[in-house]
C-alpha cells in the first residue's frame, strides 16, 4: 500500500486542475450518470486498490461529469462557491477529522466557533448574547430555530413538549408570506406542525404588514410563529422588518427571519438598510455556503436566547463530557458532525470587514449588469425590483423562455435556469459566486442574447 500522503498528492493535484479548469470550461456537465457508472466500474473489487489509484480513478471518471458550480459563470441556484482561504480550511478539516461535539473533548474547534460566532453576529449586526449553531445548511437553520420557537411559545402556554410531546398540546399556528421559501415548509412537516398559516404578498414577495395584523388579530392567544424573510428567491425583496416585528411583538408571536442568502446584506454599509429592524426577531436562519462562500455543509442557526435552542436541541448521555458553560452540540440537532465553524473563522478572518462587504457589493453589481443587459435584449423583460442578487426576465411567452433557457444550457457558456414566478416561465438569475468577474457576466449576456436569438 501506499503511503497515506501519496493518495493526498494525488488529490491535490486533481483538485488544483479542476480549480485551473473553471475559467474556461463549459459549465455544464458534460457526461451523463450512466458514462460516469461505466468509466467508474460497477462491481466491487475483491482485492484491496492502492489509495492513489482510487483517487485518480474516482477524479478522472468524475470529471466529465461535474458541473462548474465553483466557477464565476454559474447562476442557476443560491449556493456560491467556496473562497479559497475556506477551501484549505476544509481540507485541514477532513485532515485533523475532530467530532465537533463537546467542549472539553474538542478545544481548538470550540474556541474557534466562539470567535466566528462573535465575528458573525457583530457583521449581520445581530444580538451580541445570541447564541449560533453550525448547522448542515439553511433548511437544518430553520429547523433548529423553528424548533425553538415550537418550544417557546408552548411553554408560554403551559405546555411541556420535550416531555409531553405535542400530542394533546395547543395548536402552534405559524404565519408565513406567499413568497416565502419551501424550506420553511419542509421543516414544519419536520416539527409536526404542518402547512403554515399564508399571508398576502406583494408581487415582490414581500409580506403584506396589515395582511399580517388581520392575521394575528385573528387568532390572538394561540402560540404563534411568524416566519419572515430576508430575500425573496426570485426577486430578492426583504420582508418590511420593523413594522411586522412590531405587529408580532404585539401579539406575542415569535419571529423568526429565514435570510439564507440575504440575512448576508446587514455587512454592506450600502445594503443594510435592507435588514433595518431585523436585528428585534428572536431567531434568524443563513447559509455560509451561500453569500459568504465557504464549502457546503454549513448553515447557521442563531437564536437570541441561548437557553431556549439549549432546550430544544441539547442533549444528555452519562458518557458525555457535558460543560457548565455549554457544548457546540447543544445548539444543533446532530452529534456527529464536522468542524464547520473552521470554515467560516478562515473566511472571516481572510476577508475581512471590508472584504465581507466588498463580496456582497460585488454580487448586488454583478445583478444589476444582468439586468441592464437582459433589458437591452429584444424581447426581454425583466420582471423584479433589483435589490440584492436576483434577477427574474420572461421573453415575450412562456414558450419562448424555455426555448431561451434551453439554448442557453446548450451553448454552455453559463447554467441559469428557469423558473415559475407568478404563474409565468422566468429566466432566473443567482448571482452568488465570489470568483464572478465582470467578464463572466459578459460572456453570459452575449450566451443570453445568442440564445435569444436562435429561439
Amino acid at each position: 500500500m501506499d503511503a497515506p500522503d501519496s493518495a493526498l498528492w494525488q488529490a491535490y493535484g486533481h483538485a488544483a486542475r479542476w480549480l485551473a479548469s473553471l475559467s474556461d470550461r463549459r459549465v455544464p456537465a458534460r457526461a451523463s450518470v450512466e458514462e460516469t457508472v461505466r468509466a467508474l466500474g460497477a462491481e466491487l473489487p475483491d482485492e484491496p486498490s492502492r489509495p492513489a489509484d482510487v483517487v485518480d480513478l474516482l477524479a478522472t471518471a468524475c470529471e466529465p461529469g461535474l458541473t462548474a458550480f465553483p466557477g464565476g459563470r454559474f447562476y442557476g441556484f443560491v449556493i456560491g462557491g467556496t473562497e479559497p482561504a475556506a477551501l484549505a480550511a476544509d481540507w485541514l478539516v477532513s485532515a485533523w477529522d475532530q467530532n465537533c461535539v463537546m467542549r472539553a473533548v474538542t478545544p481548538a474547534y470550540t474556541a474557534v466557533e466562539e470567535i466566528a460566532s462573535a465575528w458573525l453576529l457583530d457583521l449581520l449586526g445581530l444580538p451580541g448574547g445570541s447564541t449560533v449553531g453550525f448547522t448542515t445548511g439553511a433548511t437544518m437553520s430553520n429547523f433548529t430555530c423553528l424548533a425553538t420557537a415550537r418550544d417557546t411559545v408552548l411553554r408560554r402556554a403551559g405546555w411541556n413538549t420535550a416531555r409531553d410531546g405535542l400530542t394533546g398540546g395547543p395548536a402552534v399556528r405559524v404565519i408565513v408570506g406567499e413568497g416565502r421559501h419551501t424550506s420553511i415548509d419542509l421543516a414544519l412537516r419536520y416539527l409536526g406542525l404542518g402547512e403554515p398559516e399564508l399571508v398576502a404578498a406583494d408581487d415582490q414577495g414581500r409580506i403584506d404588514p396589515v395582511a399580517l395584523r388581520h392575521a394575528l388579530a385573528a387568532g390572538r392567544g394561540s402560540p404563534t410563529v411568524v416566519v419572515l424573510q430576508a430575500g425573496d428567491i426570485h426577486s430578492g425583496a426583504f420582508d418590511p422588518f420593523a413594522e411586522t416585528i412590531r405587529a408580532a411583538r404585539d401579539a406575542d408571536a415569535w419571529v423568526h427571519i429565514d435570510g439564507a442568502f440575504g440575512l448576508w446584506a446587514a455587512a454592506s454599509p450600502a445594503h443594510a438598510h435592507l435588514t433595518s429592524g431585523g436585528a428585534d426577531a428572536d431567531s434568524w436562519a443563513t447559509d455560509a455556503h451561500k453569500t459568504l462562500n465557504v464549502p457546503y455543509d454549513c448553515g447557521l442557526a442563531i437564536v437570541r436566547d441561548p437557553l431556549a435552542v439549549r432546550a430544544a436541541m441539547g442533549v444528555q448521555g452519562d458518557y458525555l463530557i457535558q460543560h457548565e458553560h455549554g457544548d457546540p452540540s447543544d445548539k444543533v440537532p446532530e452529534l456527529s458532525r464536522r468542524g464547520r465553524a473552521f470554515t467560516v473563522w478562515a473566511a472571516l478572518r481572510s476577508l475581512g470587514r471590508s472584504g465581507v462587504a466588498g463580496l456582497v457589493e460585488r454580487l448586488c453589481r454583478h445583478a444589476s449588469a444582468f439586468a441592464a443587459g437582459i433589458a437591452g435584449t429584444e424581447g426581454a423583460t425583466i420582471l423584479n425590483e433589483v435589490v440584492f442578487t436576483q434577477v427574474c426576465a420572461e421573453f415575450g411567452s412562456d414558450a419562448r423562455t424555455d426555448r431561451v433557457l434551453d439554448r442557453l444550457l446548450e451553448d454552455g457558456t453559463a447554467w441559469i435556469s428557469g423558473s415559475t414566478w407568478h404563474g409565468r416561465r422566468v429566466m432566473r438569475i443567482s448571482v452568488s459566486n465570489w470568483s464572478t468577474t465582470d467578464d463572466d457576466v459578459s460572456r453570459a449576456l452575449d450566451a443570453i442574447r445568442r440564445a435569444a436569438d436562435a429561439a
